[in-house]
């Protein structure tokens, strides 16, 4: 039975599952679902891009021949940030593929698939899977097409930002960039140094590390607070596997929450409506500087959803995730300069905001977080866990009947229960706990909220020991 699967952020799976003849069939049906749905770009252009783990290559190579053997013009794009590919993709109007497992494990891969006007929806999905059902014992015959390479994509996902918060808005910020595996570490690199900041580049690695910007590794927090300590830095930066996600930690070494981020990429932006899910903490409600927060199910398709229900009337909406990742709902102008929307999870622009943030206040980056009054929050995740284990212990938890008082009576019982995505429960002092299942990978994810930084640490480690021996039970 093969590992792929539809999630939160396209297909994903084992790469045994995925390499060769699945990557072919599913980009077949990829574009096989573009051309019934009236998608299809006239120029038949295939955008093709991938991240830096091991398999990436071969299976963007998959996905570049089928594309091409079905007459597409098929472009290959080679290591780039996601939100770099998206970009070219919208300004070309081509469709695109990204390659790419984000923060998952070095043997597992995945395929990001875009249209002309962007992401895929929940509806294309389906239409996906319903042209890979059709394709039965092989793809379409081929009609010729092309391959060719496009280069220049990474330096105009830089220009936009530069162009737009200019060459001196982080003027003189001393920032590390811990570029790992990251496909956009050296893309940081050149787009700090255009906005005026100094970047020295931190523990590059030369096999893929799974950088998880919700469930942080402990070696890579450990890492954060050496550098930290050295007292060289003003920040600390850094993005997931393929930089839709952002990691920032401020000049102590401790990462700012990416829901935060988000708060603070609304703020430097002026934008007063937000989209993001129920994941992201209940402090945005209590932000002086929103006006409105539009709650989603996790996943950019229904952020994105999100967005589009706010369009009209002019306002700047942004929305967020709890992983920090940004989606520009719609332009922003400010003092003859535009900054172009995008809708899909950006790295880059977050990190960037939160910076000239702590710049044009002339306070370190702890002091703006702070400011925020956000409470304690804090996330994780438990491994190897895989739906059919999780979605008992959920749906138990979603009863919120005896089993599930039970299981929170060492916190005095469950005082409310919302299973809109995944299952938060409100405890007796005002606190929650959320469960969900990750939809990229074989994961349980735990998200708290509590009073204090110390009571959420201990409630979320609570939370991860109380859900494994529940789930080994």
């Amino acid at each position: 039975m093969s590992s792929l699967k539809f999630g939160t952020s396209g297909l994903r799976g084992l790469v045994v599952d995925l390499l060769g003849g699945p990557a072919a069939d599913w980009t077949a049906a990829f574009l096989a679902h573009l051309d019934a749905a009236g998608l299809a770009p006239a120029s038949r252009e295939l955008l093709v891009g991938r991240d830096l783990r091991s398999s990436s290559p071969a299976i963007a190579d998959d996905v570049l021949r089928t594309a091409a053997a079905l007459g597409w013009r098929a472009l290959d794009a080679g290591a780039l940030p996601t939100p770099a590919l998206a970009l070219e993709s919208l300004r070309r109007g081509a469709a695109a593929v990204m390659v790419t497992g984000s923060h998952i494990p070095d043997d597992r891969n995945g395929l990001k698939f875009y249209r002309p006007d962007g992401e895929i929806t929940k509806a294309d999905e389906a239409g996906i899977r319903e042209a890979f059902a059709r394709q039965g014992d092989g793809r379409p015959a081929a009609e010729g097409g092309s391959l060719a390479r496009l280069d220049g994509l990474a330096e105009a996902y830089i220009d936009r930002i530069a162009g737009f918060f200019g060459p001196r808005a982080l003027e003189g910020l001393r920032i590390g960039v811990y570029q790992q595996s990251s496909v956009a570490r050296d893309v940081l690199m050149e787009a700090l140094r255009r906005l005026g900041a100094v970047p020295e580049a931190l523990g590059r690695a030369d096999r893929f590390i799974p950088v998880d910007t919700e469930a942080h590794r402990p070696e890579d927090l450990a890492l954060l607070a050496g550098w930290a300590a050295e007292g060289r830095f003003d920040a600390l930066v850094s993005t997931d596997g393929d930089a839709d996600r952002p990691l920032l930690a401020d000049e102590t070494g401790r990462v700012v929450r990416g829901d935060l981020l988000g708060l603070l990429t609304a703020r430097q932006l002026g934008a007063r409506t937000v989209v993001t899910p129920v994941t992201s903490s209940s402090s945005l409600e209590r932000a002086p500087f929103i006006d409105k927060v539009v709650r989603t199910k996790v996943g950019s398709p229904f952020v994105i959803e999100g967005i589009e229900g706010q369009a009209g009337g002019g306002a700047a909406v942004v929305g967020f995730e709890a992983n920090g990742g940004v989606l520009l709902g719609s332009d922003i102008l400010r003092d003859g300069r535009r900054l172009s929307a995008m809708k899909t999870r950006d790295a880059l622009l977050p990190i960037v905001a939160t910076l000239a943030e702590a710049k044009a206040a002339g306070s370190t980056v702890s002091a703006v977080v702070a400011g925020l009054n956000a409470g304690a929050a804090a996330a994780d995740r438990l491994p190897e866990v895989a739906s059919e284990r999780s979605g008992p212990f959920l749906a138990m938890l979603a009863e919120g009947g005896e089993a599930a008082q039970a299981f929170f009576a060492e916190w005095g019982g469950a005082a409310g229960v919302d299973a809109f995505d995944g299952v938060r429960t409100t405890l007796s002092d005002g606190s929650t706990v959320h469960y969900r299942a990750s939809g990229n990978a074989p994961e349980l994810r735990c998200y708290v909220e509590a009073a204090s930084e110390a009571e959420a640490a201990a409630l979320l480690a609570w939370g991860l020991s109380a859900a494994r021996q529940r789930l080994e039970a």
